[in-house]
């Protein structure tokens, strides 16, 4: 999308006087500014700061004048960048600065000069390592690497001081995991950092005593941990040139994925942006480089809603991608046979796909400011234009392998419980397409359905994950929650497992659940107070099969207590810990991780994060496109087009492709049947588990 904002200045004024014989010096805060900038500028923590002020942990007004700390003989603020000097051709040393993420590679490459040099003029860096604000000796070019170097008083006092490090909270990470990596603690982290007490936000840069953890090891996704990434420094020279736009913060963005769009170190943003100290935020306006325009809002390219808009798929289109189509052999086999779809394609007349949007163009205003102000706010239309960018990239596929399809795209009017889908069919628009994606609300699609239903037109319903009622040519697309979780029982069954509920009395629907529709679960005891009866639990697991134990409770005691019992039980027979849907409490500092995995923790899943290399084509051709990553609802719009493309074109009709065919998309899967009542549904699921090389698999 395209956001144009009003351009928000952010001006600093600063004043320091020196106090109490150069220890403290005091600060006038300004507009805006927080504790974590402040303790930047004059290189001490938050928490020193709190110490000498007390009153700032409430709250921080402008013109507050704080007490502020100095490391040494520094009673000024430090600054945030340092300049790029040129290595002395004239023998003379040159004094560095060491600023955050630099690494000795980088340092070195910046000086010409080599490590042995670096270590010589530095014997500190053999023993402690490089720290953030040490001062580094640089020698000349050419300089004789001696065994003995003499370090200037300034350089040894350096490891002497506080070492402090910033550390920015990417997803999946906790307090506890943050404060392992670190070699710290959660009650440190939180005395330094009080803002992360009630929530630790994605983006939020966290202040960390101690050392930084070495950049030599790669770290694994799953395990929560940011890998450190070498900055590159950006010669001021070129940012001369530079011209600047604004930019608004969408839904789930981060500091990373914002470094990636723009292309600038995670450092070079907050300097360019002070408050992304603070993190990132939806909503926010963010000076960034421009050249890297958001995509265009895709309805002002709609006509008017009685009009369509068409796009034929002919074999003009260029650079776009292929995904690899996976197909279920024509036969019941549990385990099919995988083969790519695209090689499979039939030869046939050209076929029509329709895609029902709810661009809703009626309610947008004439004024650009009411339009900006509603794809700010309206976060229904956000999703639908999400959508929509995702299935255009897959028309764009569509083009690059030749399929003979036209495509076109109405505007749906939706609401909850009305469309325009009738006025549509009455002017003769939908009757003539061989499949309908779309309307989005679970009504609306029913009602096409029933409209279309004489003309025998398969309507796919892209995003609902209610139960639909049963109409022959509906297609649900998204697995219902019974589905989800019948998947996982089914997998345990196949693997001839012992499975043992342990469930809460806060769960009754989860019980009437397995009661109902799973027999032979046996359930584990709790005490009078609701707690579980671990000695009961361990009586239920048997030495000769493996056992699954689905865990459903958000009570961390009892979460901890199960975990235990397992842990304990591994040491005589096989355990896994299942859950049924996501459990935040799983992701608290209380829970371990390590136990986790220990426990190959498992649970159903609609989506996938797969590494193929469609896939990661697919990612990279949607950051090049719309210069952000695509969301869950973009890759649903091209996993939902895209194979219903496919389908059209294997020589079948789209209703004997979902009898026989399983096929398998950048986060999704497709395998429908035929319900007994009447209609189709989706029963697509992964079971994922955590491996104990701490990434996440999918089970066979």
């Amino acid at each position: 999308m395209k956001y144009y904002f009003t351009l928000l200045s952010l001006v600093f004024l600063v004043t320091c006087s020196a106090f109490s014989q150069e220890k403290v010096v005091k600060y006038t805060v300004s507009s805006g500014e927080t504790i974590n900038q402040i303790a930047q500028k004059f290189k001490v923590t938050p928490y020193d700061i709190y110490q000498l002020n007390p009153d700032a942990r409430k709250a921080l007004a402008p013109k507050t004048v704080l007490l502020i700390p100095t490391k040494g003989d520094k009673s000024t603020p430090a600054k945030t960048e340092v300049t790029s000097i040129k290595p002395s051709t004239s023998g003379k040393t040159i004094v560095h600065e060491v600023q955050p993420k630099e690494t000795l590679f980088g340092i070195e490459k910046k000086y010409g000069i080599s490590d042995e040099a670096l270590k010589a003029a530095n014997p500190f860096l053999v023993t402690n390592g490089l720290q953030i604000g040490q001062t580094l000796t640089i020698p000349s070019k050419g300089a004789a690497v001696k065994t003995t170097a003499a370090v200037s008083p300034k350089a040894t006092k350096t490891p002497a001081l506080e070492k402090y490090i910033y550390h920015d909270v990417v997803p999946k990470e906790t307090k506890y995991s943050i404060a392992k990596q670190y070699n710290t603690t959660v009650e440190d982290l939180e005395k330094r950092n009080p803002d992360i007490v009630a929530n630790l936000e994605v983006g939020h840069r966290v202040t960390i005593k101690g050392t930084a953890p070495k950049t030599e090891v790669a770290t694994p996704v799953v395990a929560k941990v940011a890998k450190p990434v070498e900055t590159k420094k950006v010669d001021e020279s070129s940012k001369k040139g530079t011209t600047y736009m604004d930019y608004q913060v969408k839904p789930k963005e981060t500091l990373y994925s914002l470094s990636r769009t723009f292309q600038l170190t995670q450092a070079e943003l907050t300097e360019l942006n002070p408050s992304l100290s603070e993190g990132v935020k939806e909503g926010m306006v963010l000076k960034v480089p421009s050249g890297f325009l958001a995509p265009t809002p895709i309805i002002v390219q709609h006509q008017p809603t009685e009009k369509a808009v068409e796009k034929p798929v002919d074999n003009s289109g260029s650079g776009a991608i292929k995904i690899v189509e996976k197909v279920k052999s024509e036969t019941t086999s549990a385990n099919p046979e995988i083969v790519e779809l695209t090689k499979k394609r039939g030869q046939g007349e050209r076929k029509k796909l329709v895609l029902l949007m709810p661009f809703n163009l009626a309610k947008m205003q004439t004024d650009t400011v009411s339009t900006t102000n509603r794809i700010k706010s309206d976060k229904f239309l956000n999703m639908t234009l999400d959508f929509y960018s995702g299935a255009m990239m897959a028309i764009d596929s569509a083009k690059t392998l030749k399929l003979p399809i036209d495509v076109s795209i109405y505007d749906s009017q939706e609401t909850k419980s009305t469309s325009n889908v009738l006025s549509l069919i009455a002017q003769n628009k939908l009757q003539d397409a061989d499949a309908v994606v779309g309307p989005f609300y679970q009504g609306n699609a029913e009602s096409t359905a029933n409209a279309l239903h004489s003309y025998n037109i398969p309507v796919i319903s892209p995003l609902s994950k209610d139960a639909a009622n049963p109409i022959d040519n509906l297609y649900q697309s998204i697995p219902t929650n019974d589905v989800v979780k019948n998947a996982v029982f089914d997998y345990m069954r196949a693997k001839n497992g012992n499975i043992v509920a342990v469930v809460d009395k806060k769960k009754e629907s989860v019980v009437t659940y397995i009661k109902q529709n799973q027999k032979g679960v046996v359930f584990a005891a709790l005490t009078e107070t609701g707690g579980l009866d671990a000695a009961n639990l361990k009586s239920l697991l048997l030495p000769n099969r493996m056992n699954y134990v689905v865990m459903e409770t958000a009570n961390t005691a009892m979460v901890k207590a199960t975990i235990k019992a397992l842990i304990d039980a591994q040491k005589t027979c096989q355990v896994q810990l299942v859950i049924l849907e996501p459990n935040s409490t799983l992701d608290t500092d209380e829970i371990s991780f390590e136990n986790l995995i220990k426990l190959k923790l498992m649970y159903p899943s609609v989506t996938r994060e797969s590494d193929e290399s469609g896939v990661s084509i697919f990612k990279k051709e949607y950051r090049l496109k719309n210069k952000i990553n695509p969301n869950t609802y973009a890759t649903r719009g091209f996993d939902v087009t895209f194979d219903t493309m496919m389908r059209l074109v294997q020589g079948k009709t789209y209703q004997e492709t979902a009898d026989l065919m399983t096929t398998e998309q950048a986060d999704n899967k497709f395998q429908y049947y035929k319900k007994e009542d009447g209609g189709h549904a989706n029963k697509g699921v992964y079971i994922l588990y955590y491996d104990s090389d701490l990434t996440l698999k999918v089970a066979n």
